[in-house]
């Protein structure tokens, strides 16, 4: 019998209260509500395309500002993703996805390698999507890449609406963490020579 790849997490600090319940083997349904309704609709586009199934409820300090919020719940949702992995044996491990929305275009490439590291070349000269602030998602994937354990890499190829960067980085991050995340039949063991990820 296989183990369901899924995790329950909390996390509260003085800052933020957050759960998360995950499954990686799921359809795609989601219910998000971390009161950055910009966000929620990120995180919704993220477990649709990644076809992750996402319970996540967030309370934050959102009167300070939305750091607090978009950063702590990159963190368990990291840490849940790394939970719900397991072993990680049998998974592809990599996965790459270029994304187009409208004039945008942006490349995403993962590696579930747990060495986490970040590179993020994405440059926009508006910083607002309504009262988002765009570079907290640098922020989010950064939190998300340290407890997920994964190697990520985005960059943007051109595009200038704010609003289309940032849902491309979002579902191309989906669609490439499907892709390195699935199960392959073919793999014995984990996806390394090492023998440990």
């Amino acid at each position: 019998m296989t183990r369901s790849r899924s995790a329950r997490l909390t996390r509260k600090t003085r800052e933020t209260e957050i759960e998360v319940v995950l499954e990686l083997d799921g359809s795609g349904a989601y219910e998000v509500s971390t009161g950055i309704p910009f966000f929620d609709h990120m995180l919704e586009s993220f477990a649709k395309h990644a076809l992750l199934d996402l319970r996540l409820t967030a309370k934050g300090d959102l009167a300070v500002d939305a750091h607090h919020t978009v950063e702590d719940v990159g963190i368990v949702l990291g840490q849940a993703l790394r939970e719900a992995l397991g072993s990680a044996e049998g998974i592809r491990r990599y996965g790459s996805f270029v994304l187009p929305m409208a004039e945008a275009k942006v490349e995403v490439a993962v590696d579930v390698s747990n060495r986490p590291y970040l590179v993020y070349r994405v440059g926009l000269a508006n910083d607002r999507i309504g009262g988002f602030d765009v570079s907290l998602v640098e922020d989010f994937l950064y939190a998300f890449c340290q407890h997920a354990g994964i190697d990520l890499h985005v960059e943007l190829r051109y595009g200038k609406s704010p609003h289309h960067v940032v849902e491309a980085t979002f579902k191309g991050l989906a669609r490439a963490l499907r892709i390195a995340l699935e199960i392959d039949p073919r793999v014995r063991g984990l996806p390394t020579v090492k023998g440990a990820l």
